[in-house]
């Protein structure tokens, strides 16, 4: 089906040589919050129960890693100079993109997923086994995330960046999409009781807004979601 929503002409902006020290560092929360999750039993622990020692440890260890990898320009965006200037050429992606958009992506769908089946499980049942479930499930969903990644089957991780004027759409709005609505039900989890009632309420707004937010990237509403047409000049 064509794409019938808003297209993105990046020649009419303006194209950066070189990053700012600001813009480099303004990247370095994103990556820092992104390694940071990646422990997902441990995440469910914070958001469950609080900010813990291992937590404390752990985001230590992310800083450190993520302020070094950033000042040798070894993050996305964090580079001295956009490594993306034309979408459509068929330049060498990475190793450090192919690492960092690979937590990402895990970031984004592990977490969306482990959470939609939480409640829909805790709507047939009455029982929240969120717990149980990051305990299990999340690092086997890690895993198959790795292996797509290593075959280069995610957006952002292949051997190219050929493909990244439309790559960065699908990107960018699973990110919106599952970052607001988990955004939205980790709320109602936390100020509603937990009744069968709310709990089919959580899982309305879970996906109303999952499929809202989707429908507004398709369409190309959402920043950095609108296709950019090939030969067009961009910066990231």
């Amino acid at each position: 089906m064509a794409y019938k929503g808003k297209i993105e002409f990046a020649h009419e902006r303006r194209i950066r040589e070189r990053n700012t020290t600001v813009y480099r560092i303004c990247h370095l929360p994103i990556w820092i919050w992104v390694f940071f999750l990646a422990p997902g039993p441990l995440t469910f622990s914070l958001f469950a129960h609080g900010f813990n020692r291992l937590n404390g440890l752990w985001l230590g260890v992310v800083l450190v890693c993520v302020c070094v990898a950033g000042y040798f320009a070894q993050l996305p965006g964090c580079e001295h100079g956009p490594y993306i200037i034309r979408f459509d050429e068929d330049k060498r992606n990475p190793l450090y993109r192919k690492i960092c958009y690979t937590f990402a992506w895990n970031a984004a769908i592990n977490f969306a997923l482990l959470n939609l089946v939480g409640t829909i499980i805790a709507v047939a049942t009455g029982v929240w086994y969120m717990k149980q479930i990051y305990q299990y499930a999340y690092f086997p969903i890690l895993l198959i995330v790795l292996v797509l990644a290593a075959l280069g089957l995610l957006p952002r991780v292949g051997r190219s960046t050929k493909r990244e004027g439309i790559e960065r759409r699908y990107f960018y709005g699973t990110v919106w999409s599952v970052t607001i609505a988990q955004t939205a039900v980790l709320t109602l989890w936390k100020t509603l009781p937990r009744t069968p009632t709310t709990n089919v309420v959580k899982l309305v707004v879970y996906l109303a807004v999952l499929a809202f937010m989707g429908v507004l990237a398709v369409r190309g509403v959402l920043p950095r979601t609108r296709p950019i047409l090939p030969g067009e000049t961009i910066a990231e």
